[in-house]
């Protein structure tokens, strides 16, 4: 079997962590070769394609007839150009997310994936994370679901609002457990260091009886990135940080006097620590090589990233403008 030669597609924070995964995998053997790294500063992309040892260029365009597939992680305004002229070239994409800034661009990138019978997955990274996969299974019927993605201003470049930026994880992740979007969705946002909205609440509400209280915030000196479901049987938590899941259930026994006694049993699930992004990467290049997509309700289906993104545009329609608070 040839290596699969993969370009990437944006130099900067993401990009970079991307170039040195694909790199490291096929120096330690994996049938994977890095073709290059493209930016539109092409001294960027010089500086990470020496550390690398591979080619660069300002014009990413000039790597697509070297490459089996691309990563793409340039600003989010840049998604549905960049992705459209790879998919179009006919090479198959892992694009960060959200998979582009509206669902018009969404649409057509979708379409034309399909079209071109080429692989595009989303880089929707926490479904990697070992703490959601082995607590996955166990969330069947949740009836609240409570998330903080929470962290400090980053010191990459940011194009777009929080929502799309941090809330949209966790929305991808509870609307792909639940199979639906939702019927009502109440928010509230604040600028704080940027033009667009840097800290986010909202309360979703979902057909079957669902509800989500979501906050994410990139104006938090400690970060949190945590997720529970409540559900009649237990309650699920996940610590994307520590990578670690505990289960709460109601024990049921006899106390000492004969009546019925209730207590909290707490079960900590064996996880074991994983690199997300390595096995983020994995999935992409097993469904290249085998020309099978993720499934429609699996880790970054293109469908999924699309309810993620129409999700979190309606949480940001939701907010009131800062004039009309009392």
């Amino acid at each position: 079997m040839s290596a699969l030669r993969i370009a990437v597609v944006g130099a900067g924070h993401m990009g970079r962590l991307h170039a040195e995964k694909v790199s490291a995998l096929g120096n330690g053997g994996a049938e994977v070769t890095l073709a290059g790294v493209a930016d539109a500063d092409a001294a960027r992309a010089r500086a990470l394609a020496e550390e690398l040892g591979v080619p660069a260029t300002g014009r990413f365009g000039e790597l697509l007839a070297e490459s089996d597939a691309v990563i793409v992680a340039v600003p989010t305004v840049d998604h549905h150009p960049v992705v459209r002229e790879v998919l179009a070239a006919g090479c198959d994409v892992l694009v960060e997310k959200p998979i582009a800034a509206d669902l018009g661009e969404a649409d057509d990138l979708l379409k034309l994936a399909h079209e071109g019978g080429r692989i595009l997955q989303v880089g929707h990274l926490e479904w990697y994370n070992p703490a959601m996969q082995v607590i996955r299974e166990r969330i069947q019927r949740p009836r609240f679901v409570e998330a903080h993605r929470l962290g400090p201003f980053p010191d990459r470049a940011t194009d777009i609002d929080v929502v799309r930026d941090l809330m949209i994880h966790d929305l991808d992740i509870i609307q792909q457990i639940l199979g639906e979007e939702p019927v009502r969705v109440e928010a509230i946002g604040v600028s704080v260091l940027s033009e667009s909205v840097d800290i986010a609440n909202a309360r979703v509400t979902y057909p079957g009886g669902c509800v989500a209280n979501l906050t994410a915030s990139r104006v938090t000196p400690t970060p949190m990135r945590k997720l529970r479901f409540f559900q009649t049987d237990g309650y699920f938590s996940i610590d994307f940080l520590e990578q670690s899941a505990l289960v709460l259930r109601r024990r049921t026994g006899d106390g000492e006097s004969g009546a019925d006694a209730r207590e909290i049993e707490v079960e900590t699930l064996d996880v074991d620590p994983t690199d997300a992004m390595e096995a983020q990467l994995r999935s992409f290049l097993q469904s290249v090589r085998t020309r099978k997509p993720s499934p429609a309700n699996g880790p970054g289906s293109p469908g999924g990233a699309c309810g993620a993104l129409r999700t979190a545009l309606r949480v940001i329609d939701a907010m009131p403008a800062a004039d009309q608070l009392a």
